[in-house]
């Protein structure tokens, strides 16, 4: 759940954060793997969603 406080960032700064090109990132937010919230004609992603994305790919991994 989306809180009013949730940081919300954009696409590049996804790609730094996980270190993925611009394809993958909207890749995953294509195949629904990655939160992202639309407003107006900006793509966001709340910070939340990419540590729940990294915890979800660690626990994959094991």
């Amino acid at each position: 759940m989306i809180t009013a406080t949730a940081e919300l960032l954009t696409v590049p700064e996804v790609m730094a954060r996980l270190k993925l090109g611009r394809s993958t990132v909207y890749d995953l937010i294509r195949s629904r793997r990655l939160t992202s919230i639309t407003i107006g004609r900006s793509r966001r992603v709340p910070a939340d969603a990419v540590r729940d994305f990294i915890t979800h790919e660690i626990e994959e991994a094991a």
